[in-house]
C-alpha cells in the first residue's frame, strides 16, 4: 500500500514538473496558428495521473479564447486542431459542425516505416529514416501533383506532418483523398498504366506498321520505374559479357539467351533504352516489369493513411510540445529541410542552461542535442532537457530534491 502510494506520488511530482515547465515555455513561445484558426475544431489532453491519457476536443477558439494565453495557463500535454473548418467547431457532434473544406494532411511516423527495424534503430537512426520518406513523399506533392501552398512540421515524436493547402485540394472529400493515398504509396500500380505505346512504321512499300512500347521519362511512377531500367542498363554497358549475363540472369525468366541479346542492346542500343523503350527487347521489357513492383517497394511514400483520408482529423499545432518526448512540433523551412536535425533543432531553448536531478528506471543511449551518453540507471544530474526529455518518454521520474 506504501509503496503504490509512494510510486504515485513520485508521478505525481514528475508530471507537476513536466507541467510547470511546458507552462515557463508556452509563457515564452510566439505561436503563429493555422490559416482561419478561428474555424477549426481544437482539442488537447491535459496532464492526467495514470498511463492512460484523456482528450477534451469538441472546442472552438472562441471557447479556449486566447491561443497563447490558454497554452500558458492550461500548460497541457498535446496541443491540436482539425484539419476540417466548420460553420460551427465547437459543436459536440460532427454531423453538427457544418463542414467546409479541409487541408489535405499526410502523416509519417517512423513506427510504420517497413525500413526501420523497431529494438534496433536507435531514435537518431529512425528519424533518418523517415526523413528519407518525407523527401520521397515531397517529390511526389509538388512534382507530381504540382502543390504549392505545403507546409512541413517535425510532429515532436518520430515523424513529420505535411499540410497542403492549394484549393484545389480543400473540397475533396475522403474518397477522392484515397486516390491521392493510392498514388503516394503506388497501390494498384501496374506496369500496363505506366507503359505509352507508340506507332512506327507501315508507310507505303514497307511492311505493316510496329507498336513500340515506352516507359515516359519526364515524371512520375513511369520515370521512377525508367530510372530503375536505365540504372541496369547502365551497369551492364560497363561490364564484360560475361559478368553481364550473370547480372541479367538474376531476373525472372532471363536465361543465358535473354541476357545476351539484353547485353548486346545495351552496349549497342543504349539511346533506345534512354528513350525508355522497352520494346527494343522482350526481355527489357520483362526486366521493367519486374521492376515496376520494386520501385513501388522502394520509392512509395509509406504515409499514415487514415491520416490523410480523415476530412475531420485532429493534427499536431505547430509550436506546441509533444507530451511524449518534451520535443517541440517544428515547421521547417522547405529550403531547410535537409539541415534539419530534429534531435538539435527541435530542443525547447527553455529547458537548455540548467541540470536537474532525476531518477532513471529505464536506462540506455540517449543522442540530443550536445548529449551522446548512455545514462545509467538510479538517479542522476542531467542536462535538464535530456532529463526532461526521459521523463516525458516515462523513462525516469523527477528525482527529490
Amino acid at each position: 500500500m506504501h509503496a503504490r502510494s509512494q510510486s504515485g506520488s513520485v508521478q505525481s511530482q514528475t508530471q507537476a514538473y513536466l507541467r510547470g515547465r511546458f507552462g515557463d515555455y508556452y509563457r515564452r513561445a510566439d505561436l503563429t496558428p493555422p490559416p482561419d484558426a478561428n474555424e477549426r475544431e481544437w482539442g488537447y489532453v491535459p496532464w492526467t495521473e495514470g498511463p492512460g491519457e484523456t482528450m477534451v476536443r469538441h472546442r472552438s477558439l472562441l471557447d479556449l479564447g486566447s491561443l497563447s494565453e490558454f497554452l500558458a495557463s492550461e500548460r497541457p500535454k498535446h496541443v491540436y486542431f482539425s484539419a476540417g473548418r466548420y460553420d460551427d467547431p465547437g459543436a459536440s457532434t460532427m454531423s453538427a459542425k457544418g463542414w467546409r473544406c479541409s487541408d489535405l494532411v499526410f502523416d509519417l511516423d517512423a513506427d510504420h516505416l517497413p525500413s526501420v527495424v523497431l529494438g534496433e534503430d536507435s531514435y537518431a537512426e529512425m528519424l533518418a529514416k523517415c526523413k528519407d520518406a518525407l523527401l520521397r513523399l515531397l517529390d511526389f506533392l509538388e512534382n507530381d501533383f504540382g502543390f504549392e501552398d505545403l507546409t512541413v512540421v517535425f510532429s515532436g515524436g518520430r515523424g513529420y506532418h505535411v499540410h497542403v493547402r492549394d484549393e484545389t485540394v480543400l473540397e475533396l472529400e475522403s474518397d477522392s483523398r484515397r486516390e491521392i493515398v493510392d498514388y503516394v504509396r503506388g497501390i494498384g500500380l501496374e506496369f500496363d498504366h505506366v507503359v505509352d505505346e507508340e506507332t512506327v512504321g507501315g508507310e507505303a512499300g514497307r511492311k505493316s506498321p510496329a507498336t513500340n512500347r515506352y516507359l515516359p521519362s519526364d515524371g512520375g511512377w513511369s520515370a521512377r520505374i525508367h530510372g530503375r531500367v536505365l540504372e541496369l542498363a547502365e551497369t551492364v554497358r560497363e561490364q564484360d559479357e560475361e559478368e553481364a549475363i550473370e547480372t541479367l540472369s538474376q531476373y525472372e525468366g532471363i536465361g543465358e539467351g535473354k541476357a545476351k541479346a539484353m547485353y548486346n542492346i545495351a552496349s549497342n542500343r543504349f539511346a533506345e533504352i534512354e528513350r525508355g523503350n522497352v520494346s527494343a527487347h522482350t526481355a527489357f521489357e520483362q526486366v521493367a516489369e519486374q521492376f515496376a513492383s520494386v520501385t513501388v517497394e522502394e520509392q512509395n511514400a509509406p504515409i499514415d493513411e487514415p491520416v490523410t483520408t480523415d476530412t475531420n482529423r485532429l493534427i499536431r499545432l505547430p509550436g506546441s510540445l509533444h507530451g511524449g518526448s518534451s520535443l517541440a512540433v517544428r515547421r521547417i523551412d522547405r529550403d531547410a529541410i535537409d539541415a534539419f536535425d530534429p534531435l538539435v533543432d527541435a530542443v525547447p531553448e527553455t529547458f537548455v542552461g540548467h541540470e536537474i536531478s532525476v531518477d532513471v528506471t529505464d536506462p540506455g543511449p540517449v543522442e540530443l542535442r550536445d548529449y551522446d551518453e548512455t545514462v545509467p540507471e538510479g538517479v542522476v544530474e542531467l542536462p535538464e532537457y535530456v532529463g526532461v526529455f526521459l521523463m516525458a518518454r516515462g523513462r525516469a521520474e523527477k528525482a527529490a530534491e
